[in-house]
């Protein structure tokens, strides 16, 4: 990689960024497809602050994070109808002098999903009732699934099934529950609470596929055990990886070198 006069500026806004793992899959990406780019971490206490910084640096697009996928979106020049919908922004592109707030949190989702199985007409069990629980939701009934969404605070959860117009069921009822794919999008299993698990684990043989949106650990306890029950199994680099694939695409117009991108997530996990 040649820095110069001529290198375009990407990267990702949030607070905190110096976890984050979309440095080396889309500076991989950059070079592999022999783009003078690069993708750097923006810690960003202040959403609005930053916002103009993206405008005063030229920065031709962005990745936002936790906690500003929902503030930033009043201070674009526009969101687009997707994002709208979802009511979160996590990508950024520069459009001439405007700013275009995006989503492909849902892309990734469902791409990821669509390498297992087809989604419409797929009955499907949603845990969660949080931002990644309205994009992912949002994905698969555009996709035409049939939705079941399954969350512990029940105000949340109905509130969003019914923005998403699918039905709602108590984690409490969580032995109840099948279908053909079970994801899980909540925190539940990551580091350091790895031993724990959302749903019981006899419950797993019910569903063919099971993805987690976790990816620390890569294998949580949920996938370890519905790999154990026969399941087809899907960890959290993948949405990470296909929703960056999706923002890679906005940002250059070129064709997003996928397996590069996944062998560097992997690298920087450590896998």
């Amino acid at each position: 990689m040649r820095i110069n006069g001529k290198t375009v500026l990407y990267g990702i806004i949030g607070n905190p960024v110096s976890h984050s793992l979309s440095p080396a899959m889309h500076n991989g990406a950059l070079a592999a497809s022999g783009i003078n780019g690069v993708y750097l971490p923006f810690p960003a206490p202040d959403i609005e602050a930053a916002v103009v910084g993206i405008r005063g640096l030229g920065i031709q697009g962005a990745s936002v994070t936790i906690p500003h996928k929902e503030n930033v979106m009043s201070l674009l020049d526009e969101v687009d109808s997707v994002a709208i919908r979802i009511g979160a922004v996590n990508t950024i592109t520069r459009k001439g002098d405007k700013l275009i707030g995006m989503n492909t949190d849902w892309l990734g989702a469902t791409r990821a999903l669509e390498e297992e199985r087809d989604l419409h007409g797929a009955e499907v069990v949603l845990l969660g009732a949080g931002g990644s629980a309205r994009a992912i939701g949002f994905g698969l009934l555009e996709r035409g699934a049939n939705l079941v969404l399954c969350s512990r605070t029940e105000s949340r959860g109905r509130s969003l099934a019914d923005e998403l117009g699918c039905s709602w069921v108590s984690l409490t009822e969580a032995e109840t529950l099948s279908g053909n794919i079970l994801i899980n999008a909540t925190s539940v299993g990551m580091q350091p609470d790895f031993e724990k698990t959302p749903v019981p684990r006899a419950i797993l043989s019910r569903f063919q596929v099971v993805m987690d949106i976790v990816y620390a650990p890569l294998k949580t306890r949920l996938l370890q055990e519905a790999e154990t029950a026969g399941c087809k199994i899907i960890n959290g680099l993948e949405m990470l990886l296909y929703q960056g694939a999706a923002q890679f695409e906005l940002w250059t117009g070129e064709t997003a070198p996928v397996n590069v991108m996944r062998k560097a997530l992997a690298e920087a996990l450590g896998t």
